[in-house]
C-alpha cells in the first residue's frame, strides 16, 4: 500500500513537471517560428498571398517612381497584339514541356523547321540552318566553335594542344561593336593574341569601312608566322554610323585562305525588301550572319537567329548549334507564332516603314545650314548620322572631309572638343523633347561626337510615325541658331571677362553655353583655407543674385561630376545677347556682395573692440568709485551706517556704444536732456547700376531694336516732362493757363452749390406745396 500522502505528492509533481515541459515546448515552437520569419524576407512570410496581391506587386516594381511611370507606359502601350504572341509562346512553351516526349519531339521539330525556313526564305539566305540564342553574342561564339572543330581536326581529343601549336587568329573590325573581340576570347578560353584588329579606311572610301588591302597583308603575315586565319567578322550596318563592308570582295578574301565570314548589322534587315543595295546582298553569299528580328519588328522577349551553312551535323552539335533535347528547340515557339501573326506583308511594311522615316529625316537634313550628315548609301541605308558643324553653311563636305584627314592643330583639336561638347547637348534635346523619335548619341572615331536615328532599332517600340520625323526637324531648326550664336559669342564673353577686373576666365571645353566665370576674392593676406571659403561664399551668392534676375539665361554650378568648383556656368544664349552688359553685372554683383561682406565683417571686428574697451572702462570706473567713496563704505553694515548719517551723492557714469562711429560714448548727455542721442547719420548704402533702362516686359542682357528703343526713349521723355510741369505749376493760375485737377474739382463744387441756391429760391417762389423730399436731398449734398 502506498500512503496518500506519497501519491498525492507524486500525481502534483507529475502534473507540474508536464506543465513546465509544455510551456518551455511552446516557447521553443514561438522562438523557432520568430527565427523563420526572421530570415524569410517579404511577402514569403505567413501561409502565402493571392494572385491579385502578387500581380499588384509586380506592376508596382514595373512602374517604380512616378518619374518613369509615364516612360514604361508609353513603352508598354506599343507592344501591340503581335508582342503579346510573342509573350504567349513563352508561356505555351513551358506548357508544351510537359508533353509526352514523342508528342515534345515531333510538335518542336516541326516549330523549328517551319521558323528556319521562313527566316531563310524571308531573308534570302538558301539551305540555311538556323540557331535560336537569347544573347546575339552567343551565335558568333558557336559559330566560333564550329570552325574550330572543322579547321582542327584533333581538336576533340588533343584539346588546346593543337591550338598551341598553331594559333587561330579571329578578325574583326575596328568599327564593330566593344568588347567584341574580348568577349570571344574569354568564352572560348584563347589569348587576346588571337584577336586582330583591323583598321578602317583612312584616305579613300567610307571612315567605318574595314580596310581591305590592309587585311590582305595582315592574313599573309599571320599565315608567314605559322598562324591560322579562322574566322572574319564583317559588318553589314556598323553599330555607330550604320555603314556596310566591302562584303564581296572580302568573301572572295576568305575563300582565298579557307576562312570563315561571319556577317551582323542592322542593315541586314533590309534584304527582307524588294530593293536591295548590292553592298548589303552581298550578304547572302557569306557563311553565317546574325539577325536580331525582336528590335527590327518590335517583338519583346523573342531570340536573335543565327543562320550559317554546313555540311556535318555531328560538328554543328559538338559546337552547340543544335541540340538533342526537344525542350532547347522550344526557343523558336515565341518566334513562330509572332511570324505567323505578322505575316510576309507586316514583317516587310515594318522594315520598309523605318526605312522611309530614314529617308524623310535625310531629305529634312539636306536643306539645314549648320548640319553635316554621315550616311554611306543615301538610298537605302536605314540609319541617319548628324552633326552640328558652323563651317557646314551649304559648302562642299567632300572637300571638307578631305581636309579634315591632315593633321590637327591643338587650337582645332580645342574647337572640335567644343563641337563634340554642342553635339552631346544637342542629342540630349533632340531626345528629351521629341522621346518618340529614338534619337541617341554616340561617339565615332573620326567623326567625334555625333547624333543617330536607327529606327530599325527603335520605331517598332516607340511607335516612331512621320509627324515624329517632322517635329524632330523643327525642333532641330530651334536649336541651331541657338548653338549658332553661343559658339560665336564665347570668344566675346571670353575677351570681356579677361578685361574686367575682379573676374577669371575658367576654360571648360566640356561645357556647353557660353563660358565660365569666376569671381576673385581680394584676399588681403588671409590663408588658403579661409580664403576659399569666402570665395566659395561669394561665387554662391552671386548665383543666387544672377538667379533671381529676369532673363532667359540658365546660371549653374555647372556639371555635378568634373566640373570646377566656386564658379558659374552660363547655359546656351540667343543672337540679342549683350555680352558687355552681362559680364558688367556679374563684376558689379560681385563687388557689392563683396563689400557687404567685409564691412559686415569689419561691424563684427568694430564691436569686438567696443567690448574690450568698455570692459576696461568699467574696471577703471569702479576702481574711480573705491577712491571717491573711501574704503569705510565698501564694508557692508559700516557703510550701510556710513551712508545713513552722511549720504554721499555721485553722478551717475555710463557708456553707450555707437555703431555707425564704431566707439564708446558717455551717458551724461542722456542724463542731462532725458533723450537718447541719434548720433551721427550713417551714409547711405551705395547701390549697384545694375538696374539698366529696358522696356516694359524685356527680359535683362538683351539687346533691343533701334525702333522700339526710339519709342520707348520719346515716350518716357515726354512722359517725365510732363510730370515736371505738373510738379513746376505755381498755385495761382492766370485765366489763360489750364487748370489743374485741384482748381477743377473747386469750380465744380461752386457751380453745383449756385445751381442748389437757385433751385431753392425756385422752389419758394412757386405757389404748390414745396417738395420737402428733394429740398432735403440738396441739403444733404451741400
Amino acid at each position: 500500500m502506498v500512503d496518500p500522502t506519497l501519491a498525492e505528492m507524486g500525481k502534483n509533481l507529475n502534473e507540474a513537471m508536464k506543465m513546465l515541459e509544455d510551456n518551455q515546448r511552446k516557447a521553443e515552437e514561438e522562438n523557432e517560428k520568430k527565427y523563420a520569419r526572421k530570415d524569410i524576407p517579404g511577402p514569403l512570410q505567413g501561409s502565402g498571398q493571392d494572385m491579385v496581391s502578387i500581380l499588384q506587386l509586380v506592376q508596382n516594381l514595373m512602374h517604380g517612381e512616378e518619374e518613369e511611370e509615364t516612360s514604361q507606359s508609353y513603352r508598354l502601350q506599343n507592344v501591340g497584339e503581335q508582342g503579346h504572341m510573342a509573350l504567349l509562346g513563352h508561356s505555351l512553351a513551358a506548357y508544351i514541356s510537359v508533353l509526352d516526349r514523342e508528342r515534345l519531339r515531333k510538335l518542336t521539330t516541326r516549330i523549328l523547321s517551319d521558323t528556319t525556313l521562313w527566316l531563310c526564305r524571308l531573308f534570302r539566305y538558301e539551305n540555311g540552318s538556323a540557331y535560336y540564342h537569347e544573347d546575339d553574342r552567343e551565335g558568333l561564339l558557336k559559330i566560333c566553335r564550329l570552325v574550330i572543330h572543322t579547321r582542327y581536326e584533333d581538336y576533340t581529343l588533343e584539346g588546346f594542344n593543337v591550338l598551341y601549336n598553331k594559333q587561330p587568329v579571329i578578325y574583326i573590325s575596328s568599327a564593330a561593336r566593344t568588347g567584341l573581340g574580348q568577349a570571344l576570347c574569354n568564352q572560348l578560353g584563347l589569348p587576346l593574341s588571337c584577336m586582330c584588329r583591323v583598321p578602317c579606311n583612312t584616305m579613300f572610301g567610307s571612315q567605318h569601312q574595314m580596310d581591305v588591302a590592309l587585311l590582305d597583308r595582315l592574313i599573309k603575315d599571320d599565315v608567314e608566322s605559322g598562324k591560322l586565319p579562322l574566322l572574319l567578322v564583317a559588318n553589314a550596318g556598323t553599330p555607330g554610323a550604320g555603314h556596310t563592308d566591302k562584303l564581296g570582295r572580302l568573301k572572295e578574301l576568305c575563300e582565298q585562305y579557307k576562312m570563315w565570314l561571319h556577317v551582323e548589322g542592322v542593315n541586314l534587315a533590309t534584304l527582307a525588301l524588294g530593293y536591295v543595295s548590292s553592298s548589303v546582298l552581298a550578304a547572302t553569299k557569306c557563311d553565317s550572319m546574325t539577325l536580331t528580328l525582336g528590335s527590327w519588328l518590335g517583338l519583346p522577349a523573342v531570340p536573335a537567329v543565327t543562320l550559317y551553312r554546313h555540311e556535318d551535323p555531328s560538328l554543328s552539335l559538338a559546337a552547340g548549334l543544335t541540340s538533342s533535347q526537344p525542350v532547347e528547340k522550344l526557343r523558336a515557339l515565341p518566334l513562330w507564332l509572332s511570324l505567323q501573326y505578322l505575316g510576309h506583308d507586316g514583317i516587310v511594311e515594318r522594315i520598309k516603314h523605318a526605312s522611309q522615316l530614314s529617308q524623310r529625316l535625310l531629305e529634312n537634313l539636306k536643306n539645314l545650314d549648320f548640319i553635316k550628315t554621315s550616311v554611306e548609301d543615301e538610298l537605302s541605308s536605314p540609319v541617319v548620322v548628324f552633326k552640328f558643324a558652323q563651317e557646314y553653311s551649304n559648302r562642299d563636305q567632300t572637300s571638307h572631309a578631305t581636309q579634315a584627314s591632315t593633321i590637327q592643330h591643338p587650337i582645332i583639336s580645342n574647337e572640335r572638343h567644343i563641337y563634340d561638347t554642342f553635339n552631346q547637348w544637342l542629342g540630349e534635346q533632340l531626345a528629351l523633347l521629341v522621346p518618340a523619335s529614338g534619337v541617341d548619341v554616340v561617339e565615332l572615331e573620326d567623326e567625334g561626337t555625333c547624333v543617330r536615328f536607327s529606327p530599325l532599332m527603335t520605331s517598332a517600340v516607340l511607335g516612331t510615325e512621320m509627324q515624329d520625323i517632322d517635329q524632330l526637324v523643327d525642333c532641330l531648326k530651334m536649336k541651331i541658331p541657338v548653338l549658332t550664336s553661343t559658339l560665336q559669342l564665347r570668344e566675346e564673353f571670353e575677351q570681356e571677362v579677361r578685361r574686367t577686373v575682379g573676374l577669371l576666365y575658367i576654360e571648360d571645353l566640356g561645357w556647353p553655353g557660353l563660358g565660365v566665370v569666376r569671381y576673385n576674392y581680394h584676399s588681403d593676406g588671409k590663408n588658403d583655407d579661409k580664403q576659399e571659403k569666402e570665395l566659395e561664399k561669394i561665387n554662391t551668392e552671386l548665383l543666387k543674385k544672377l538667379n533671381e534676375l529676369e532673363s532667359d539665361l540658365t546660371f549653374s554650378l555647372g556639371p555635378e561630376f568634373g566640373g570646377q568648383k566656386n564658379c558659374v556656368y552660363i547655359g546656351m544664349v540667343t543672337e540679342d545677347l549683350d555680352v558687355s552688359e552681362l559680364v558688367e553685372t556679374i563684376a558689379a554683383t560681385g563687388r557689392e556682395i563683396e563689400e557687404n561682406s567685409r564691412l559686415l565683417e569689419n561691424m563684427t571686428e568694430v564691436v569686438r573692440k567696443g567690448i574690450q574697451e568698455a570692459q576696461l572702462q568699467l574696471q577703471k570706473a569702479n576702481e574711480e568709485r573705491l577712491l571717491e567713496e573711501g574704503l569705510l563704505r565698501q564694508i557692508p553694515v559700516v557703510g550701510s551706517v556710513l551712508n545713513w548719517f552722511s549720504p554721499f551723492q555721485a553722478s551717475p557714469k555710463g557708456r553707450t556704444f555707437n555703431l555707425t562711429a564704431g566707439s564708446l560714448e558717455s551717458t551724461e548727455s542722456m542724463y542731462v536732456s532725458k533723450a537718447q542721442g541719434t548720433g551721427s547719420t550713417p551714409p547711405p548704402t551705395p547701390l549697384s547700376s545694375l538696374a539698366k533702362q529696358r522696356l516694359p516686359g524685356q527680359k535683362a542682357f538683351k539687346r533691343s531694336l533701334r525702333s522700339s528703343d526710339g519709342f520707348s526713349e520719346t515716350s518716357s521723355i515726354s512722359h517725365c516732362d510732363d510730370l515736371d510741369k505738373l510738379d513746376q505749376r505755381p498755385p495761382n493760375l492766370s485765366p489763360g493757363q489750364q487748370q489743374g485737377p485741384l482748381e477743377m474739382e473747386g469750380a465744380e463744387e461752386q457751380k453745383e452749390m449756385a445751381q442748389v441756391k437757385t433751385d431753392t429760391e425756385d422752389i419758394h417762389s412757386d405757389k404748390s406745396p414745396p417738395d420737402c423730399t428733394k429740398v432735403e436731398d440738396q441739403a444733404s449734398q451741400r
